[in-house]
């Protein structure tokens, strides 16, 4: 009969070519193995590299911040700030900036943050001005470049196309102005992105009420 032999060319065909679709999605997985994933070509969310990629992207983030907290002094020397001065902070980023107290504070709160690379850049910059002797002055610049414009630094800042062009020139013959592009648009974010929040934060309310306190009971 025509329908017995449509099942025996059937079970020829079934015999002859086992790696139906998902024999081959199967023959595919297994020969992939361990390593699977590694050739994902998808990148779907659920592959097990990209998870310990971001696991161990995650893990450099915390340690180059915990290297930079490191080595650094926490603050500058500078005499305990008064009511009057931290009151003054309030007024102007500029007066919060002009003292060291002041400094030492917001730069409390950017570490907070993980911002505090913007406020050693920024010191960093003030420390070049002073410099008048062109070896030191060359030494600085690079060591500056370094630590806070390479992109492959964890303490580089956040600069546009344009200044950073600009820093790649006056590179070629550092002066104490090699940075002034770069620490103005710094000074500017920590101002416009920064300050607002730290006249909001717990350090600066805590010290305010603190000095509060003493001057009543003085």
């Amino acid at each position: 009969p025509m329908g017995s032999e449509r099942t025996e060319i059937r079970k020829r065909q079934m015999a002859t070519t086992p790696e139906t679709p998902a024999a081959q999605a199967q023959l595919s997985t297994g020969n992939r193995g361990s390593n699977a994933c590694c050739f994902c070509w998808c990148c779907c969310c659920s592959c097990s590299c990209l998870t310990v990629r971001n696991q161990e992207e995650e893990r450099a983030r915390r340690t180059s911040h915990e290297l930079q907290a490191e080595g650094i002094p926490n603050c500058e020397e500078s005499p305990a700030p008064t009511l009057e001065e931290v009151n003054a902070w309030a007024q102007s980023f500029d007066k919060l900036m002009l003292t060291p107290a002041g400094r030492n504070a917001f730069r409390e709160f950017l570490r907070t943050e993980f911002s505090e690379e913007n406020m050693l850049f920024w010191m960093a910059c003030e420390e070049l001005k002073q410099e008048s002797n062109k070896s030191v002055i060359e030494e600085k610049a690079r060591l500056i470049y370094e630590d806070y414009i390479s992109i492959l630094s964890p303490k580089e800042v956040s600069l546009d196309s344009r200044v950073r062009e600009v820093i790649n020139r006056n590179m070629l013959e550092p002066s104490q102005h090699t940075f002034d592009d770069a620490q103005l648009q710094i000074y500017t974010l920590m101002h416009r992105d920064s300050y607002p929040r730290f006249m909001n934060s717990a350090i600066y309310k805590d010290l305010l009420q603190s000095l509060s306190e003493k001057s009543i009971e003085a």
